[in-house]
């Protein structure tokens, strides 16, 4: 896929790309799907996507309340979308699962221009060698250890990350919301 070659599994909302409205994303073969509920169901992800739903609502409040109230909205039109997590605002959720996830540079077009997402960086490799977050607009390169989780405007900024070592492992969380989803409820919770 254009963002690296790992392998991943996405679930929650989706809306753009020729659907007629708001859908939940569904993983092609059997197995995804079995490894996209195991991940769902496991109580160690779901803290983690309440963890990332509280630092939005801490560092971009307003924002929050948008994604939430949006949410609200389709839910409220669409009442067979669950959400893929019940702690959190946010949409989606992309799991990268590696087991070396290095991304290429990269804008995730599709989100909300204005909205963040949040990534939460796991596996077993030494952040002072690689691993680094690159925000290429900013000229920025950030150390993120395993565990640590930041919010970025992926949409707008360009991002990626630096190799690991060849015996090392990094996965990544990221849960996002797609711009279409906000279109559809500014439009009068129709297509434009």
């Amino acid at each position: 896929h254009r963002r690296g070659p790992y392998a991943t599994v996405a679930g929650g909302w989706s809306y753009g790309g020729g659907q007629p409205e708001p859908m939940n994303l569904v993983e092609k073969t059997v197995k995804a799907q079995r490894t996209l509920r195991k991940l769902l169901d496991n109580q160690a992800v779901r803290d983690i996507a309440g963890f990332g739903n509280s630092c939005l609502k801490t560092y971009a409040p307003d924002l929050y309340v948008y994604y939430e109230t949006t949410q609200a909205k389709i839910a409220a039109q669409f009442p067979k979308l669950k959400p893929v997590f019940t702690n959190s605002v946010f949409a989606g959720v992309t799991f990268n699962l590696g087991p070396r996830t290095v991304t290429f540079g990269h804008r995730d077009h599709h989100n909300l221009p204005f909205g963040w997402c949040c990534v939460t960086a796991l596996g077993d490799f030494d952040h002072e060698q690689g691993g680094h977050l690159v925000l290429w607009d900013l000229k920025l390169v950030i150390q993120t250890p395993a565990g640590a989780s930041y919010l970025i405007p992926s949409a707008i900024l360009k991002h990626s990350n630096v190799d690991i070592g060849k015996q090392e492992t990094r996965m990544s969380i990221t849960q996002y919301s797609a711009g279409g989803l906000f279109r559809w409820v500014a439009c009068g919770m129709r297509s434009q």
